[in-house]
């Protein structure tokens, strides 16, 4: 019989619901149970596959095929259990497939309303493939108070008085702010949100406090007090210095305790927390350090590149050195004073990652050709890939190679893809067709050449499978011309239609991919093109 864990956020938003998640998480694996997280988002989106990487950062992308938030990302990176398209909703999605019954009639004639309905739907996705499961773990996106927030709360309620006491549990996430000028911490905005969730008709039964200073135990006491709470279930959260320190510093606090008793569990085994010990002692001890320019559009937001940002500092974990990470925007190098040497000279690695349009894709190039020409180590992911295979159709002398995304071209090196094969069968899309979910997405196969780098880089392997989300693909009839100037076809869909990996043998460590591998890396497992990524760039900082 699955527990269920109730995540909910108080006060503001970006507390870190899903990295206290993903870390409660941990902990219970730890302990040996068998765990998943699920993400309610109370946005109209059907899915985030639409939004501006600004709007909400990256989209994470699961085995499936499903377009996720990017909390999804922190789940798979803590607990290493692949996410599913089931463990993330959004109000959107719901409605949508109420709608579309209503349409055919399912509903007899009846009004659908939000109660029965709506809740219905979302307690359903909730308790749905939950059979072989020790914890539920069920994040709901915003704050307590908003409105588009209100069904999940109440399919909440709904779902603590229908399941079998000890089997469900609410944890709570709000602010104890410090007011510099009173020299104070203040308790009064966590008592509000709990007070506004108990009006929900949900009681909390552990309060994780998220505090830039200690809380003393005369505070922790108060908001015992007036929160209805024992005093040992408030769990003072501090800022880490790192966020793989979480799960230890949570750990510390007795927060995976005080939620095993929450359930009436008190013969818990201890954790076994040998690989977080790990982790952060490859983090905070490195004997070295790189210098990675990341060379992208959307730069202005770290969030943004989250798994690629993580699956740098796990290859840095691999090698025992420091990433330092320098972002740059890609529209830098296409002005005309853009001194691009200076920039890209004290790089050890420069990696060109994935995005779409044109804007800076020139100034991409540009940094392709400079790490070819100087030999530094190059990755490029995705549209990485295909601005690599563009300045490989220029120095071959197709002076107009382009991608079809940024517009008409009489050199197509990247056009759309109308269709392509999966285990369902063939799939097509129309190039004016809608833009959400119409990409191809999750996880496929590919096919590496046998004794190529990233065959070496892979173990040995000659059949890998990745997760993509693009819409382009390089053409195929530029194979020849781009290996004539040295570019290696080194990966290939299992058909040898669609180009997957292109290499350059002549180069110290040049790769780009049309997959993201950054979205498998893990920690304590950190991806193989990022771990020899970032051990090339070592070898590049000695001979610098």
């Amino acid at each position: 019989m699955a527990r269920y864990i109730f995540i909910t956020g108080g006060v503001v938003s970006s507390l870190g619901k899903g990295l206290m998640a993903a870390s409660l998480a941990a902990l219970l694996q730890a302990r040996g149970y068998k765990v998943r997280i699920r993400k309610f988002d109370p946005y109209l989106n059907v899915d985030p596959g639409t939004m501006s990487p600004y709007q909400h950062g990256e989209v994470y992308v699961t085995d499936d095929g499903a377009e996720t938030d990017l909390d999804l990302g922190h789940y798979e990176r803590f607990t290493g259990v692949s996410a599913r398209q089931s463990d993330n909703v959004t109000s959107g999605r719901v409605y949508q497939d109420i709608i579309a019954r209503e349409r055919r009639g399912d509903y007899l004639g009846a009004t659908v309303q939000v109660i029965p309905h709506v809740t219905d739907e979302i307690k359903a996705f909730a308790l749905a493939d939950t059979d072989d499961l020790d914890f539920v773990l069920c994040e709901i996106g915003g704050t307590v108070g908003d409105i588009e927030s209100l069904p999940f709360m109440e399919a909440i309620r709904q779902l603590r008085n229908e399941l079998e006491p000890f089997q469900t549990l609410s944890v709570h996430v709000t602010l104890v702010p410090y007011i510099a000028a009173a020299g104070e911490l203040k308790t009064k905005p966590t008592q509000h949100s709990v007070r506004e969730l108990a009006a929900l008709g949900i009681k909390p039964d552990v309060l994780l406090c998220r505090s830039e200073h200690e809380i003393p135990e005369g505070e922790r006491k108060k908001i015992a007090q007036f929160c209805n709470v024992r005093q040992e279930s408030v769990i003072p959260a501090l800022d880490a210095p790192s966020i793989y320190s979480v799960p230890l510093q949570y750990h510390q606090e007795g927060l995976d305790s005080e939620v095993l008793r929450g359930f009436g569990i008190t013969d818990a085994p201890e954790p076994d927390l040998a690989r977080w010990d790990d982790v952060t002692d490859r983090y905070f001890n490195p004997e070295g350090e790189v210098t990675i320019g990341v060379v992208g559009k959307y730069v202005g937001l770290q969030d943004a590149y989250k798994s690629l940002n993580e699956a740098l500092v796990h290859g840095g974990m691999a090698n025992r050195v420091k990433v330092n990470i320098q972002w740059i925007d890609a529209e830098v190098f296409e002005q005309e004073d853009a001194d691009i040497t200076a920039q890209l000279e004290p790089l050890h690695g420069i990696l060109v990652p994935g995005g779409f349009g044109e804007r800076g894709s020139e100034g991409k190039i540009a940094s392709v050709r400079f790490a070819r020409e100087r030999g530094v180590p190059f990755f490029g992911i995705c549209l990485g890939m295909q601005m690599a295979c563009v300045e490989g159709a220029r120095l071959a002398g197709h002076t107009a190679a382009s991608s079809t995304e940024f517009g008409e071209t009489d050199e197509p090196v990247v056009g759309i893809i109308t269709e392509w094969m999966t285990e369902e069968g063939l799939q097509e899309r129309e190039a004016g067709g809608d833009l959400g979910g119409t990409m191809r997405l999750g996880a496929y196969d590919a096919k590496l050449s046998a004794n190529s780098h990233v065959s070496t880089i892979y173990g040995g392997a000659t059949e890998i499978s990745e997760r993509h989300r693009h819409r382009y693909e390089v053409n195929g009839a530029y194979k020849d011309a781009l290996e004539g100037t040295g570019l290696v076809f080194s990966g290939m869909s299992p058909d040898g239609l669609l180009p997957e990996i292109v290499e350059r043998p002549d180069h110290p460590w040049f790769v780009g991919v049309q997959f993201h591998p950054e979205l498998k890396s893990r920690p304590f497992e950190p991806h193989p093109l990022f771990d020899g990524f970032i051990s090339a760039a070592l070898t590049q900082s000695r001979l610098v």
